[in-house]
C-alpha cells in the first residue's frame, strides 16, 4: 500500500493519466503542488507569464494532439485569470483540466486573502466542476474530471483545491483508479437507427443538397469518415471555421467554408439548397446570418453528440443525437450499392455551383502594385505556398484572423487553431507555443494583428525559457482592422479608438526577448523574410509586415440578411 500526501496524488495521477506538459503559475494556495511537481521528472511544468496564456497553450496542445490540455493556477486572481481560457475551450468544446488552488478549507466564505469562489466565477463556462472535501478522493476526482473533458461534447473541467487537502504531513492510500462510473453522465455512444435510414432516404432523394460539417467532425476524428460519405455520393460540402479541415480543401468537392466571411460559393449553395446535412456544427449566427431566411427551401438533417444543440436555434426535420464518427459509418453502410435518385438534378445543381465558382474567380480581392502597401491577401497566400499548406496556423481574432482562414488552404484536421466562438484576442501566441512542443517538427505559425499580439506579448519570455520555435506573422495594419472596418461600413468612418497610435517597436522589443525580428514593408523583402523565418525549425522568428490599413475582409453576409446576402466588395453586394 502506497501512501501519498495530496499534493503528491496530484502529481503522480497526472503521471498514471499520461499528462505530458501542465501549463501554469504558482501562487500560495498551489505550492505544495508545485513541490510535489519539482519532486518529479515525468511530468513537464511550462511557466508562463500570465494565466490566460496557460488556458490557452493548454487549449492549443488539445485542438492539436486531441488530447486533453491541463493547468495549473493558484487561488484568487490566479484563477480569475483563467477565466477567459476556459470560456475559450467551453464555446469550441475543448477538452481541458484546470487544476486551481485554493485557500484552506476552514478559510472559504470568509474572504480570506486572495480567495474566490471560482466554482461559481466559472459555473456557465464549463462542462462541469469539482471541489476536493478530502485528500482521499483527489485520484478518483481527477479521473472524473479527465473523463468528463474528454468525452460527450468535449468542454473544460475545474477542480478547485483547498490548500490543506494537499498538505505535505497528511498521507493517505493511493490508487490509480482505471475505470470511472458517473451514475447521471453517459454520452451516447451511436445514433439512432430509424432516424439514420430516415436522413439516408433524404440525402439519396436530395436534387440540391450539402453537406455542413463543423468542429464536431474533426473533435469526434470522424473526418477520414466524412470524406468516404461525401465521396460515394459526389455531393458538396462546406464547413464552419472551427471545421475547416475536417474535408480537404483543394478538393473539387469542398466549397470552403460558410458564414459571415465565408466564400460566396458556400453562402448561396446554402441558400439554395434543397437538403442540408449538418454534422457536428450547432447553427451558430456568425453562421446563419438571420435564422427566418435561413436557406429557406432546405430540410435538414442534423447530427450532434449534444441533444440541446439540436433545433436549439434552427428546426431539425431529422434530429440525429450520436458521435460523428459512428453516425457517418453507418450512413455509409447504408449508401454502399445504392445510388442517388435524381442524378440529372445533381448534374444541374454542380453546374449552378461551378458557375458560381466561376463567378467571383479573379475576383477576391484586388492584388496591390508594387507601388502600393502590400495586401494581407498576397501574405497569408505566401505563407500557404512556402509551407506547402502543412503548418499548424493558429490565429487572433479580426480580419488577420479571417484572412488566414480565406487564403490558407488546409486539406488535414487540427491544423487550423483558431477561436471560433468566444473570439479571444490574445489566443494565437500561446495557442501555438502549446501546439509546438508537442509537434517540434513541423512549421507552427501564429498569424496575429498588432492589437492581438499585445494581449500576450509577455509569453516571448516563456518561449526563451522553454526554447519554443514558432514563427509569429504579424499583420500590422496600426488598427484593430475588423473594428474599423464596421465603423466604414456602418459609421462613416468614425474611428472611434480602433487606431493604435503609440505602437512599439516591434523589432527593437523581440531582439530584447533574444529574438530575430524582420520587418517587412516592401514586396520584394516579403518571400525572402518568410524562407528565412522557416529556415530553422526550432527558432522563434517575428515577422513584422506591414499592411494596407485600408483593406476590408469579403465576401460579408448582410446583418439580418439571407446567408445569400453579401457584400463582395466596396462597392459591389448580391
Amino acid at each position: 500500500m502506497e501512501l501519498l500526501s495530496g499534493a503528491d496524488m496530484i502529481a503522480r495521477f497526472l503521471k498514471d493519466e499520461g499528462v505530458e506538459y501542465i501549463y501554469g503559475y504558482p501562487g500560495g494556495a498551489a505550492l505544495h503542488i508545485y513541490d510535489a511537481l519539482f519532486r518529479q521528472d515525468d511530468v513537464k511544468h511550462i511557466l508562463v507569464r500570465h494565466e490566460q496564456a496557460a488556458t490557452h497553450a493548454a487549449d492549443g496542445y488539445a485542438r492539436a494532439s486531441g488530447k486533453p490540455g491541463t493547468v495549473l493556477v493558484t487561488s484568487g486572481p490566479g484563477a480569475t485569470n483563467a477565466v477567459t481560457g476556459i470560456a475559450t475551450a467551453y464555446m469550441d468544446s475543448i477538452p481541458m483540466v484546470v487544476l486551481c488552488g485554493q485557500v484552506a478549507s476552514h478559510l472559504i466564505g470568509e474572504d480570506a486573502f486572495q480567495e474566490t469562489d471560482i466554482i461559481g466565477v466559472t459555473r456557465p463556462i464549463v462542462k462541469h466542476s469539482f471541489s476536493i472535501r478530502h485528500p482521499s478522493e483527489i485520484p478518483m476526482v481527477l479521473k472524473k474530471a479527465y473523463y468528463l473533458a474528454a468525452s460527450g461534447r468535449p468542454g473544460p473541467v475545474v477542480v478547485d483545491i483547498p490548500k490543506d487537502m494537499t498538505a505535505p504531513t497528511e498521507r493517505y492510500e493511493y490508487v490509480y483508479p482505471k475505470k470511472v462510473k458517473l451514475r447521471s453522465y453517459n454520452p451516447v455512444t451511436r445514433g439512432h437507427t430509424g432516424q439514420i435510414k430516415k436522413a439516408v432516404e433524404l440525402m439519396l432523394k436530395a436534387r440540391r443538397p450539402v453537406f455542413y460539417t463543423g468542429g464536431g467532425v474533426i473533435t469526434g476524428n470522424a473526418c477520414e469518415g466524412l470524406a468516404d460519405l461525401v465521396q460515394r455520393l459526389g455531393y458538396p460540402i462546406t464547413t464552419t471555421l472551427m471545421g475547416i479541415g475536417a474535408y480537404p480543401q483543394s478538393d473539387r468537392q469542398s466549397l470552403g467554408w460558410l458564414g459571415m466571411h465565408g466564400s460566396y460559393e458556400s453562402n448561396m449553395a446554402m441558400h439554395h439548397a434543397d437538403l442540408i446535412v449538418a454534422i457536428g456544427a450547432r447553427f451558430d449566427d456568425r453562421v446563419t446570418n438571420n435564422t427566418s431566411k435561413f436557406c429557406p427551401t432546405a430540410k435538414i438533417v442534423h447530427v450532434d453528440i449534444d441533444p440541446s444543440s439540436i433545433s436549439k436555434t434552427v428546426r431539425a426535420d431529422v434530429p440525429i443525437v450520436g458521435p460523428a464518427g459512428s453516425v457517418i459509418n453507418e450512413m455509409i453502410s447504408l449508401v454502399q450499392g445504392r445510388e442517388p435518385a435524381n442524378p440529372e438534378a445533381l448534374a444541374e445543381w454542380w453546374e449552378k455551383i461551378d458557375g458560381w465558382r466561376e463567378e467571383r474567380r479573379g475576383k477576391l480581392y484586388e492584388p496591390a502594385e508594387a507601388s502600393e502597401p502590400l495586401k494581407p491577401q498576397q501574405v497569408i497566400e505566401t505563407v500557404c505556398r512556402l509551407t506547402r499548406g502543412e503548418a499548424f496556423v493558429t490565429t487572433d481574432v479580426g480580419q488577420h484572423q479571417m484572412f488566414a482562414a480565406q487564403y490558407y488552404k488546409f486539406d488535414k484536421p487540427h491544423r487550423f487553431i483558431t477561436s471560433g466562438g468566444l473570439g479571444t484576442m490574445g489566443f494565437g501566441f500561446p495557442a501555438a507555443m502549446g501546439i509546438k512542443q508537442s509537434y517540434p517538427d513541423d512549421d507552427v505559425v501564429c498569424i496575429t494583428g498588432e492589437g492581438s499580439f499585445q494581449m500576450m506579448m509577455q509569453e516571448l519570455s516563456t518561449c526563451k525559457q522553454f526554447g519554443i520555435g514558432v514563427k509569429i506573422v504579424n499583420l500590422n495594419n496600426g488598427s484593430l482592422g475588423m473594428v474599423r472596418q464596421w465603423q466604414d461600413l456602418n459609421y462613416k468612418s468614425r474611428h472611434a479608438h480602433s487606431y493604435m497610435e503609440s505602437l512599439p517597436d516591434f523589432q527593437k522589443l523581440i531582439e530584447a526577448y533574444g529574438f530575430t525580428a524582420i520587418k517587412v514593408e516592401r514586396h520584394e523583402d516579403l518571400e525572402p523574410a518568410l524562407e528565412r523565418a522557416f529556415a530553422d525549425k526550432t527558432e522563434l522568428v517575428f515577422l513584422d509586415i506591414y499592411v494596407d490599413p485600408r483593406e476590408h475582409v469579403y465576401p460579408m453576409q448582410v446583418p439580418l440578411g439571407a446567408m445569400r446576402d453579401m457584400l463582395l466588395s466596396k462597392t459591389e453586394r448580391t
